[in-house]
């Protein structure tokens, strides 16, 4: 353990922030499951969930901008081809 009152101060900040980047990052998997995983109606509104999780997450620097794109691109993928098999 440290002993100097900055380093204290880093120790204490630090956990709150690793606990919070956790908790955000575990959010946006539940989501991102729950929308792969989810079918008929509620795919839609699922979908529409993810994404603005998604677009959270990317906004306050969990995720870089590239993975959520790469995230919602295959999300939307899995929709299409739904909407193909029923026209």
């Amino acid at each position: 353990m440290p002993r100097i009152k900055s380093s204290i101060k880093d120790v204490r900040r630090t956990k709150t922030r690793r606990l919070r980047n956790r908790q955000a990052i575990a959010t946006l998997r539940t989501s991102v499951r729950k929308a792969r995983t989810t079918t008929g109606e509620a795919k839609e509104a699922a979908l529409k969930e993810t994404i603005k999780v998604i677009d959270k997450a990317i906004q306050n620097g969990y995720i870089h901008i590239n993975t959520g794109s790469r995230y919602k691109s295959r999300l939307t993928k899995t929709k299409k081809p739904a909407a193909a098999k029923a026209a």
